[in-house]
């Protein structure tokens, strides 16, 4: 068996894919906000 490594934890691999998915939802909440004229908190009733 290959040696593997861990994919939980603070790894090269987890750290890959939170990086990844928080530009996906930067990108995701700016394109919404430019589309509905409302910021994130607008948008959810807390202002």
């Amino acid at each position: 068996m290959e040696n593997q490594e861990n994919k939980f934890g603070f790894t090269q691999f987890a750290e890959v894919w939170n990086g990844r998915l928080a530009m996906l939802g930067f990108i995701i909440a700016a394109v919404t906000e430019y589309f509905t004229g409302q910021g994130i908190l607008g948008q959810i009733g807390l202002m």
